[in-house]
Parts: structure tokens; C-alpha cells; sequence
């Protein structure tokens, strides 16, 4: 997934995606430029915040 869907996923702007990857450890991966988020890893950093 790319910040974009991640952005849509989570309700969130694509700013506080970027602003926040780091501090609230959203699993991304650095591939060259981009950052990448497999779906099933979101999924469970989401089950691991309490999120439903």
C-alpha cells in the first residue's frame, strides 16, 4: 500500500500519515523513495492500537 491508501484506509490525511509513520511506528518499509505498507502488516498494527 502506498501513503495514498494508507491515508484512505485510516481516515486520516496524507500529512499525518507522513507526519506520524515514525512516531506512532505505522509498519512501513522504504523501497527506493517510496514508503510501502503491506495490507495484512497495517492490519495488525491497527489490532495492536485497539483499533476496530
Amino acid at each position: 500500500m502506498t501513503v495514498d491508501d494508507v491515508a484512505a484506509y485510516l481516515g486520516k490525511p496524507r500529512s499525518w500519515v507522513y507526519g506520524n509513520w515514525r512516531r506512532e511506528q505505522i509498519p512501513f518499509r522504504k523501497v527506493g523513495q517510496a514508503l510501502r505498507c503491506r495490507p495484512t502488516d497495517l492490519d495488525r498494527w491497527l489490532d495492536a492500537q485497539g483499533a476496530v
